[in-house]
């Protein structure tokens, strides 16, 4: 019978299901001032002898108009758009009270004109009936709803619903419970928290735990245990520490937004994301980043769409600029950019003008008219091919080492030619005794710097130098990540292989700082901290998924696997050729001189290149990165 109702309810179009709402609303407003108004009052005032129906037909238009008033003004405040499903006694709270003491005063006001006296106790008397009749109605409204919410989307689980501990009962916790409590999928059977205050308490009726012991439990008794981590406002290192306790135990952790984006991302609490190695690595603070007269300048940032460019774009966009021109061959990528930093210059009133430009770095042409159009003072130079075996493979040599070496050279001439100030080009470690051909272009990258910021006098050029950056596209992270999610195998080139890491936004804070101190010609090196081993990082990501690793295809979890090096991969980074690093002023940034060519040597270097780029002789090419590029052997 129940559900033969709730079909019949569900399948009601909005309007009915509105009507019924308008309909039961007034039923209720009826109920309270039948109970609590003349009709039953005069019934047992007369001992009985005045029928509650005759008084509810001489009195109707009491009831009736101030009924009306309020259901009007809830209807005209948005009340009855509040979606049933979502619906609690917390919702729309103000309109329904405010509605509620309308329809009971009103009656009061109505009922008071009526009489030919005014005597205070009656005053008093009708206004407390009056509040009687709010609060009743109020009542009533809010059961309603709850019980229609009941009847229509009854509270059961999916029979394979994942077991949820919200760790952190604090507002964000609540918050997240409600959108736990409308996934199917997911049950939520417990909070668990640490505060002596909360231990041991309930939740609408979910219980709140506090000790390490009973996750263990609850673990045992639920292996597919998922933990949803809902304080915001824990720092990073806060953060890692919550995580390694609950990687003892084997528990998958995810996690909602931190309030910074919250605020900038226009992330929801509801958003639940997967732990990224960011959670993982030690923590490392970035600090303050001060531009010079940031209001008096113009940038450029090429690759403006890719990881590192759309995080420098954010970070400058927080000094509020003058201009930031987004340079992207790329017409997703700069849209995708573009999009969201009109949003962050909406949100804080930001006066920088952003100017999204598609383009190619090796049309000269077109750099000189953007040149020409913009009195651009700083560019920040990170478009390039970067991932190693595409760039490794033979058909596309001739293209990336044409992007990543002449396409830097064209873009800094032109700069140069437009008397720009600083020009600042994203290295990599890579770069360092390359084995592979996209560190050989961007070693060939670098000494063009340097060649030409030594041949000029007026502006200054320099290269930041890092390793690996955490979640940029290519890296191994969200792969890891995605095997996980199909249940393994994960596979690793080799388990001893060692790599630095370094999150994106630190990472782009730190080339935007060099390039404020730079006075030109330096490689600037940034302090990544230790290597990590990838093999170390896997087996945290599969702990903190839940699963156990596995030492073979036969047993249970999810078993690493060792696939050899591919075609010029190092077993460990270097981030300094030759020559010692020194000091700066920032205690994450060091510096260094190295030896470049000659200007004769790098001329022939850039004709030789660009002769075998167009005649697509990779022998030749990678004869010339052999011979000018130190460290580097191509192995065919």
């Amino acid at each position: 019978m129940i559900n033969l109702m709730r079909q019949r309810l569900q399948l009601l179009s909005s309007k009915s299901k509105l009507f019924l709402l308008f309909s039961s609303d007034i039923l209720m407003a009826m109920t309270a001032w039948v109970v609590f108004g003349p009709p039953l009052i005069n019934y047992i005032g007369t001992e009985f002898s005045y029928p509650i129906l005759k008084t509810i037909y001489d009195q109707f238009f009491q009831f009736l108009i101030p009924a009306l008033c309020s259901i009007f003004f809830m209807w005209f405040f948005g009340f009855y758009r509040s979606l049933i499903r979502f619906f609690d006694s917390m919702d729309a709270i103000l309109t329904a009270l405010i509605g509620s003491l309308i329809f009971g005063f009103g009656w009061a006001l109505i009922y008071l004109s009526q009489l030919n006296f005014s005597d205070s106790n009656i005053i008093f008397i009708a206004f407390l009936q009056g509040i009687i009749l709010s609060f009743l109605f109020y009542a009533l409204i809010n059961i309603i709803r709850i019980i229609a919410r009941i009847l229509i989307y009854p509270n059961s689980n999916e029979e394979n619903a994942i077991p949820v501990v919200i760790y952190g009962a604090g507002a964000a916790g609540k918050e997240l419970m409600e959108a736990v409590q409308i996934d199917k999928s997911k049950n939520l059977i417990a909070f668990y928290d640490d505060s002596y205050d909360l231990k041991n308490r309930l939740i609408n009726k979910v219980p709140i735990y506090g000790s390490q012991k009973k996750l263990a439990e609850l673990k045992t008794k639920y292996p597919n245990l998922e933990v949803l981590l809902a304080i915001p406002s824990l720092d990073q290192n806060e953060r890692k520490d919550v995580i390694s306790k609950l990687e003892e135990l084997k528990i998958s952790v995810r996690t909602v937004p931190a309030f910074h984006e919250l605020i900038f991302d226009e992330k929801k609490m509801s958003d639940i994301q997967n732990l990224t190695i960011d959670d993982l690595i030690p923590g490392r603070k970035t600090e303050e980043l001060n531009i010079t007269k940031p209001e008096d300048r113009e940038f450029l940032v090429t690759g403006a769409g890719g990881s590192i460019g759309s995080e420098i774009v954010r970070q400058l966009l927080n000094q509020n600029p003058k201009k930031i021109i987004l340079y992207d061959i790329s017409e997703y990528s700069l849209f995708r950019i573009y999009e969201e930093v009109k949003i962050i210059k909406s949100k804080n009133g930001f006066s920088t003008h952003v100017i999204p430009i598609l383009g190619n770095i090796l049309d000269s042409i077109h750099l000189k008219r953007v040149f020409s159009e913009h009195a651009v003072d700083t560019i920040y130079h990170a478009a390039a091919f970067k991932h190693v075996p595409l760039v490794q493979d033979k058909n596309n040599i001739s293209k990336s080492v044409e992007n990543n070496f002449i396409g830097t050279y064209k873009l800094a001439n032109e700069a140069l030619n437009a008397n720009i100030k600083s020009f600042v080009l994203v290295s990599t470690d890579k770069a360092v005794r390359p084995t592979n051909v996209m560190g050989a272009s961007k070693r060939m990258a670098e000494i063009a710097i340097q060649v030409l910021n030594e041949m000029n006098q007026n502006s200054k050029l320099s290269m930041v130098r890092f390793g690996n950056v955490i979640n940029s596209s290519g890296s191994v992270i969200p792969l890891f990540l995605e095997q996980i999610s199909k249940g393994g195998p994960i596979t690793i080139t080799h388990k001893d292989v060692e790599r630095y890491f370094m999150t994106i936004p630190e990472a782009s804070n730190l080339v935007i700082q060099a390039g404020e101190m730079m006075s030109g010609g330096e490689v600037f090196i940034l302090d990544m901290g230790k290597q990590m081993k990838v093999l170390d990082i896997a087996k945290r990501l599969i702990h903190l998924s839940g699963r156990s690793v596995s030492e073979n295809s036969n047993s249970e979890g999810i078993e690493i696997i060792e696939v050899g090096l591919r075609d010029g991969e190092k077993m460990y980074e270097e981030l300094l050729i030759s020559g010692d690093e020194e000091k700066t002023v920032n205690k994450k940034i060091f510096m260094s001189k190295e030896k470049f060519v000659s200007n004769e040597m790098f001329l022939q270097l850039l004709n030789s290149t660009k002769e075998a780029i167009s005649e697509n002789d990779i022998s030749k090419l990678t004869s010339l990165m052999e011979e000018y590029v130190d460290g580097f052997n191509y192995e065919k």
